[in-house]
């Protein structure tokens, strides 16, 4: 006698996770090239608010030996004051407001069509959730139409808005986030089973990409905090 089809299963969080940032590194290349103009401008107008930033350091610490046993908070509340010092802190503001938020405005919209595109397609996933043998259906097991599959993107924005708790809650019975929940979908694989050994060393390579990132962010921090201090000490 023929075994029943097992019933499809809700996919855990980091299966979608994984099959997310696989479509994303898809999408980061396309979103590079589309933007390089804008992005060697902004990262330009980073650099040159940093350099005037910096500029400050000597004078800040010559106010700051000459303050003596003057409180903190009053020191900085003279900073805060200063024209000088916040024309360049809002300088610095919004080039790198600029050069974060033009890339993720862009890679918003190209993930949207990317997204709906392949969701409501004979496929039910992205490439990404294709790979890990995941599927994107209704809350009936149904294939998606164009207009629930692009309802449930635009949910999508309220999970980021959440600080990825909307993400999160796909972790815990029954892996539904929260977008799942708004547009009446659901991520499932025809059967449960653990992460493939490729999925899990494109997670560790991703969290170690991430170490190596936060660590050059903070040489670089470290390098500039450097070159003020020594600017400020006349070169010495």
């Amino acid at each position: 006698m023929a075994r029943a089809p097992a019933e499809p299963v809700h996919a855990r969080f980091w299966a979608r996770y994984a099959a997310w940032s696989l479509d994303a590194a898809c999408l980061a290349p396309l979103v590079a090239w589309l933007g390089a103009a804008r992005w060697h401008a902004d990262w330009t107008a980073l650099v040159e608010a940093g350099h005037a930033l910096q500029a400050q350091l000597p004078r800040l610490f010559d106010q700051l030996l000459d303050a003596g046993l003057v409180p903190p908070t009053t020191l900085a509340a003279q900073w805060l004051a200063d024209p000088r010092l916040a024309a360049s802190i809002r300088a610095l503001e919004t080039a790198l407001a600029s050069l974060l938020l033009a890339p993720l405005l862009l890679y918003a919209l190209l993930a949207l069509a990317w997204a709906v595109a392949f969701e409501a397609s004979r496929w039910q996933a992205t490439p990404g959730k294709r790979l890990l043998g995941l599927r994107v259906v209704d809350a009936q097991g149904r294939r998606l139409g164009a207009g629930r599959a692009l309802l449930r993107h635009l949910a999508a924005g309220l999970s980021w808005l959440s600080l990825n708790l909307g993400h999160a809650l796909a972790a815990v019975p029954p892996h539904l986030a929260l977008h799942d929940r708004l547009s009446g979908t659901r991520v499932v694989a025809d059967a449960a089973h653990p992460l493939p050994v490729w999925a899990k060393a494109w997670l560790a390579l991703q969290a170690l990409a991430g170490i190596v990132a936060v660590g050059a962010l903070l040489r670089a921090l470290q390098a500039w905090l450097d070159a003020g201090l020594l600017q400020a000490l006349g070169g010495v």
